[in-house]
């Protein structure tokens, strides 16, 4: 794909990369909030008082809650490289 500027693309280009980077945003906040949820259950499991065979579980929540906004933000920060140098279509 060209090199081409923002001010060169046509308006179905320029929307169709405007749409791109709005996906990829949403994205981002998809994997920022399945990693608050499993945040969220992951100290409901380790406050539990009765079911202390459940903490183990809990702790495991966290370590996946940290592992996809990790991965969230990787992802995030490729594909937004990609975009700006123009190489999208080859994701």
């Amino acid at each position: 794909m060209e090199k081409e500027s923002e001010n060169e693309l046509i308006v179905r280009d320029y929307l169709a990369r405007q749409r791109t980077k709005l996906a990829n945003n949403r994205t981002l906040l998809s994997y920022i909030r399945t990693s608050l949820y499993f945040l969220v259950s992951g100290t409901a499991l380790v406050k539990v008082e009765d079911l202390q065979n459940i903490k183990g579980l809990g702790y495991i929540s966290f370590g996946i809650s940290v592992v996809f906004l990790i991965v969230g933000f990787i992802n995030f920060f490729t594909i937004r490289r990609k975009i700006k140098r123009g190489h999208y279509a080859k994701m």
